[in-house]
C-alpha cells in the first residue's frame, strides 16, 4: 500500500510539472501587444496662394527743394493683399502685391514755405519675400517696387500731383492660425522719389520728395496650405 501511494504521488507530481511547462510554452509563444505608434507631426507647409486685408499707419518726410523746406507726414493706410509662397525645406520664397488707401499728409509753417503741404492718397507695392519657416512661424524679409501718388500744395499757387514709382524694403512675421488663416505684422520703408511741381512755387519749379515708414498688420486666407 505504501508503494502504491508513493507511486501515485510521483505520477501526480510529474503531471503537474508537464502541465506547467506546457502553459509556460504557450505563454512564450503568445504575441505581445504593442500600442500603435503616435502619428508623426508634420511641419507646417506654407506653399500656396492667399489673399487678405491689411491696415496700419506710420510717418513720413517730404522735402521741397526750391524752398529748402522739410515737413513731416503721418497717417493711416488700409487695403487688400494677394500673394503666393513656395516652401523648399525651411526656406519660403514668395511674391506679394497690395494696394492701399493712404491718409499720409503733413504741412509746415516754416518761413521758407508757410502753409506748404504734401500728401499721399494711395500706395501699392509688388514685393518678393524670403523667409525661414519655424513650423507655424515665418519671419521674413521683403522688398521690391512701390508706386503711389505725391500731392503738393502751396498757398497762392495751383499745386500739383503725380504718380511715382519707387522702392520698398522691410521685414515681418507671419503666424499660421487654425484652419486656413494666418496673421502677420510688418514694417516697410517706402521711397516714392520726387517730382517737379511746376505749380508749387514761382521760379524755379519745386522738386518735392516723399518717403514713408509704414507699420501694418494683416490677416490672410490660404488655399491648400497646412499640414
Amino acid at each position: 500500500m505504501q508503494m502504491r501511494k508513493l507511486w501515485a504521488g510521483c505520477v501526480v507530481a510529474v503531471a503537474l510539472v508537464v502541465a506547467q511547462s506546457a502553459t509556460a510554452a504557450d505563454l512564450s509563444l503568445a504575441p505581445l501587444y504593442k500600442a500603435p505608434p503616435a502619428p508623426a507631426t508634420l511641419p507646417y507647409d506654407w506653399t500656396g496662394f492667399y489673399f487678405g486685408v491689411n491696415g496700419g499707419g506710420g510717418w513720413g518726410h517730404s522735402f521741397w527743394n526750391a524752398n529748402a523746406t522739410g515737413l513731416g507726414l503721418a497717417g493711416g493706410q488700409a487695403g487688400g493683399t494677394v500673394g503666393y509662397n513656395k516652401q523648399l525645406g525651411n526656406i519660403v520664397f514668395g511674391v506679394e502685391g497690395d494696394i492701399d488707401w493712404s491718409g499720409f499728409n503733413g504741412s509746415t509753417t516754416a518761413a521758407g514755405c508757410p502753409g506748404c503741404s504734401t500728401s499721399n492718397n494711395w500706395l501699392s507695392t509688388v514685393r518678393g519675400r524670403v523667409g525661414y519657416s519655424v513650423d507655424r512661424f515665418l519671419p521674413y524679409l521683403t522688398g521690391g517696387l512701390a508706386a503711389g501718388d505725391i500731392r503738393a500744395a502751396a498757398p497762392g499757387f495751383a499745386g500739383g500731383n503725380t504718380t511715382n514709382a519707387g522702392w520698398t524694403l522691410g521685414a515681418g512675421l507671419e503666424v499660421a492660425l487654425p484652419g486656413n488663416w494666418s496673421a502677420k505684422a510688418e514694417y516697410l520703408r517706402v521711397d516714392l522719389g520726387r517730382f517737379n511741381c511746376t505749380g508749387c512755387a514761382a521760379l524755379p519749379p519745386d522738386n518735392v520728395s516723399l518717403q514713408e515708414n509704414v507699420f501694418r498688420a494683416g490677416v490672410n486666407y490660404r488655399f491648400g496650405w497646412g499640414k
